[in-house]
């Protein structure tokens, strides 16, 4: 007898197939290379190997929300544009990055500038971001 699954679940289902083939275009050595490049300056101020732990998490999230919103570049969509449609969930993620980052990463307000690390969060989302939607435009393609 077959099974009877929810449309619910089987958008579930194909979500998780797309982003599991989605992470084998990763590499932990890029996601590494680019923390020490957004947060390199800020080495001697903070604890990095637990900000670094917390950084590979929002790169994936990053990376997978870029790889989802690609599906707009495929119908014709400008890269712009599709980037507007996701500003609320990006914020999101560079806000939680930023609390992450001064929480566990130790920083007080006289260490380091807290604009200056925010913009370093904004900066490390959105590359992922933009990573993952162009990974994903060419899957797509």
């Amino acid at each position: 007898m077959n099974e009877i699954i929810s449309l619910k679940q089987k958008r579930h289902q194909k979500e998780l197939k797309y982003e599991r083939k989605m992470l084998r275009e990763l590499s932990l050595t890029d996601i590494k290379g680019k923390i020490d490049d957004c947060f390199g300056s800020f080495n001697s101020n903070f604890k990095k190997s637990v900000v670094e732990d917390g950084c590979i998490d929002f790169a994936i999230e990053a990376f997978l929300l870029g790889a989802k919103y690609s599906k707009f570049g495929y119908y014709g969509e400008s890269m712009q544009s599709a980037h507007k449609r996701c500003q609320l969930e990006e914020k999101r993620l560079i806000d939680d990055l930023f609390d992450y980052f001064i929480t566990w990463g130790k920083v007080k307000e006289g260490d380091l500038s807290f604009e200056e690390i925010h913009l370093a969060c904004e900066y490390y989302i959105h590359i992922w971001w933009k990573e993952g939607y162009l990974k994903g435009e060419k899957d797509t393609s």
